[in-house]
């Protein structure tokens, strides 16, 4: 499948709430701060991380541990995720200069002698689609946490048209080689397990404004990791630009991964032909997306 960028990296969380103790969640990659400022990652030799950083005015920590990398999807067994404190400490810090592939989002990372990576990422996931203005939590740039050995989750993302007329996003999300999808989900394309990812695309130099501006997001669909977006009349206007962006949060306790690249431009037949071809072969069992 024809890429038009290079890959790159992202993250997973922990939710900070009021209790002292944090179990692991079910439900997708886990919060650990919004808007956090003065970031630390450190990492002890028992594998225990302590995130320390400033948000609305206060200090905050957390500690985890107890997991790494990411399960295949799976209905028998549960994803991995961490374990987590509210405050607390480590032992001395043992996580040396950050020796791992290049990180989008990248806050913080460090590399341990293990030879396991640890990250620190923050980005506007929650942001209103359409470009609408965001403020509060829907703006706040959420930072999270992720602990791997080896290779990053595989983003692949190509651009052609819908209909000759719309720009239309296609690709597929990978770990491994294996695909990354979930099995329950709301109407919405919420998804309701832990396996399940959705795909976030922002527009540059758009309608909707200046920058960088939230179109939409949506799941990688079962069984392939497969996804399709066609930039269609929405919120007054289309959202097509002059380039596009996609993250994607991580499977497990994987670092999250963007694309970014140029959009197709004026509607080429012949180059569409290539692309459909190509969808052809990559939508096999994929009863969601439709070649047009």
């Amino acid at each position: 499948m024809p890429r038009q960028a290079g890959r790159f990296a992202v993250t997973i969380l922990a939710c900070v709430c009021t209790t002292a103790l944090l179990p692991a969640v079910a439900l997708g990659s886990e919060l650990i701060g919004r808007d956090a400022t003065n970031v630390r990652l450190q990492v002890d030799a028992t594998g225990r991380a302590l995130v320390s950083f400033q948000s609305e005015g206060r200090a905050h920590t957390v500690v985890a541990w107890g997991a790494v990398d990411a399960r295949d999807p799976s209905r028998a067994e549960p994803q991995v995720a961490f374990s987590l404190t509210l405050g607390g400490g480590i032992g001395r810090n043992v996580c040396g200069a950050y020796r791992g592939p290049p990180l989008a989002w990248r806050v913080a990372a460090c590399t341990a002698p293990d030879g396991t990576h640890w990250a620190l990422q923050a980005w506007q996931r929650a942001l209103p689609n359409y470009g609408a203005s965001a403020s509060g939590e829907r703006a706040a740039w959420e930072l999270r946490l992720s602990h791997w050995s080896g290779t990053l989750p595989v983003l692949e993302v190509a651009t052609d048209w819908s209909y000759h007329r719309f720009h239309h996003l296609y690709g597929r999300l990978t770990y491994r080689g294996k695909p990354v999808f979930g099995f329950r989900s709301t109407r919405y394309g919420v998804p309701l397990d832990a396996y399940g990812r959705n795909v976030y695309v922002d527009t540059f130099g758009s309608g909707y404004g200046a920058g960088w501006k939230r179109v939409n997001s949506f799941l990688a669909h079962n069984p392939r990791g497969t996804f399709c977006y066609g930039f269609y009349p929405h919120g007054g206007g289309t959202g097509e630009g002059a380039r596009y962006r996609a993250t994607v949060i991580g499977p497990g306790v994987v670092p999250d991964v963007m694309w970014q690249g140029a959009a197709p431009g004026s509607y080429d037949a012949a180059r569409d032909a290539e692309a459909n071809e190509t969808q052809r072969a990559l939508f096999a069992g994929d009863r969601l997306c439709k070649i047009n």
